[in-house]
């Protein structure tokens, strides 16, 4: 089951573009390690979620994770060999914008090395680079 919102004001959206780095998001705040973006784009649904089975897979009944975006962005598209005018085409897939500096995924209650590794499966999985990231010490 994909990620999506109940309901949106509007259906669709425009493209929009993504500038500059992360002002919100951009800290690890609930868990111990998180991986970050390292460049902009659209995460759809369906690759948030297989990144998500990816760390939940490898943690089993230790440890615990967050997912730090959500996508609610519609990606309309039109059929191929259309014709130009007739609208905008049907929603595709729902995708969350990322924008670099953006903390993707939390995990917290497992060591390093599984974190790293973890992280760097999830790595394939998306569409962006990213970079493991630790929880800054409070002081």
């Amino acid at each position: 089951m994909s990620l999506m919102p109940k309901r949106v004001k509007h259906r669709k959206s425009q493209r929009g573009r993504i500038r500059g780095m992360a002002t919100r998001g951009n800290y690890v705040a609930y868990g111990d390690y998180g991986c970050m973006a390292l460049e902009a784009g659209w995460l759809s649904a369906q690759q948030i979620e297989a990144a998500r089975v990816v760390l939940s897979r490898g943690l089993g009944t230790e440890g615990r994770y967050w997912i730090r975006v959500f996508p609610h962005k519609s990606v309309t598209a039109t059929a191929a060999e259309t014709r130009m005018g007739k609208g905008k085409g049907e929603v595709e897939y729902w995708a969350a914008v990322v924008k670099p500096g953006t903390i993707l995924f939390e995990i917290g209650g497992i060591p390093l090395l599984l974190a790293r590794e973890l992280f760097r499966k999830q790595a394939g999985k998306l569409p962006v680079k990213i970079k493991f990231v630790q929880r800054r010490p409070t002081v």
